[in-house]
């Protein structure tokens, strides 16, 4: 699975981009960030707010209930906004 980061995002991660093997139990979105979240202090600090944090998998908006499985593209960005 490639996982692409965006603006604060990857500044809090450390890098635009990752390969990761999906976990055994994680199915969706959620499960996706509650994982990453752990595997660093940087990712920690990226979702420490679910709710500061857009996502799409394989180009589509979606929610954190979205499910994911391997050879998916997942993307997190903060929220866009427009004037």
């Amino acid at each position: 699975m490639r996982v692409l980061y965006f603006a604060w995002l990857r500044q809090r991660v450390g890098r635009a981009e990752e390969e990761v093997s999906l976990p055994e139990g994680v199915a969706d979105i959620g499960g996706l960030m509650r994982w990453l979240s752990a595997s660093s202090p940087g990712h920690a600090a990226a979702f420490a707010d679910p709710a500061q944090v857009r996502m799409a998998v394989n180009q589509d908006f979606c929610g954190a209930e979205h499910p994911v499985g391997d050879g998916d593209e997942v993307a997190f960005f903060p929220p866009v906004t427009g004037g």
